[in-house]
C-alpha cells in the first residue's frame, strides 16, 4: 500500500531503482495551453549543481553518471491520459558520489506571456514507483494554492548517513527553469 505523504514529511525509500512520476491538470478555460516541465537537479553538500549536465530536463534527458533519465517532454500535458505527465527514472546505484540531493521541480514555460501560474493548476503530485514491481510506494499531492508561483519544488531525494531518503517539499517560487539553474550553479550565471 502506497504512503500518502504530507508536506515536509520524510521517508526512507529502501529502493535503488525507481521512477519519479510527476503529474498535474491545468484548469480548463484559461486561454492558452499550459506547458509544464519537470526537471531534476543534482546538488552537492554545498547545495550547488555538481555540473551543468547534472541539470536534467527536456533539453538534457540524462545525467552524465546515467543515474537520471528524463522520459521526455509533454508540451501540452495531453499525452498522459490520467498517468504521470512527465517522469524521471532514477538509479541511485549510479549517482555521482558528490551528489547529496536530487531536487524535482516543475516550472511553467513562458508563464509571463501566457499569464499563467500554479494557482491555475490542480491535482499536482509527485510519486515514487518501484521499478522492480511497478508499484507506487509513496505519493505527495500538493494541495497548496500557489496563486503567484510559477515554479515548484515538488520533492527531493537526499542522502543521510549513507542512505537515501525522500522529502515531500511543496516549495513554490516565482521562477522559471533558468532561475533554478542560476540558483544552484557554481560559476557564472548561465544565459
Amino acid at each position: 500500500m502506497a504512503i500518502n505523504l504530507q508536506k515536509g514529511q520524510k521517508i526512507d525509500i529502501g529502493l535503488t531503482k525507481m521512477t519519479i512520476g510527476l503529474g498535474w491538470d491545468p484548469n480548463e478555460g484559461t486561454g492558452l495551453d499550459f506547458d509544464l516541465d519537470a526537471s531534476a537537479i543534482m546538488i552537492d553538500s554545498d547545495r550547488k549543481l555538481i555540473n551543468e549536465e547534472c541539470f536534467v530536463f527536456y533539453n538534457n534527458l540524462q545525467s552524465p553518471d546515467g543515474a537520471l533519465t528524463h522520459t521526455g517532454d509533454d508540451p501540452s500535458g495531453k499525452n498522459s491520459d490520467g498517468d504521470d505527465d512527465e517522469a524521471i527514472i532514477v538509479d541511485l546505484e549510479k549517482v555521482d558520489p558528490k551528489a547529496e540531493e536530487i531536487l524535482f521541480v516543475v516550472t511553467i514555460e513562458d508563464f509571463e506571456r501566457r499569464k499563467q501560474n500554479f494557482g491555475q493548476v490542480r491535482n499536482s503530485y509527485i510519486r515514487i514507483v518501484d521499478n522492480s514491481t511497478n508499484q507506487e510506494i509513496a505519493k505527495y499531492e500538493l494541495d497548496e494554492d500557489f496563486s503567484i508561483e510559477t515554479g515548484v519544488e515538488f520533492g527531493r531525494l537526499y542522502k543521510r548517513n549513507g542512505s537515501w531518503k525522500f522529502e515531500a517539499s511543496g516549495i513554490g517560487y516565482r521562477a522559471d527553469l533558468a532561475f533554478f539553474l542560476e540558483k544552484y550553479y557554481k560559476g557564472q550565471i548561465i544565459k
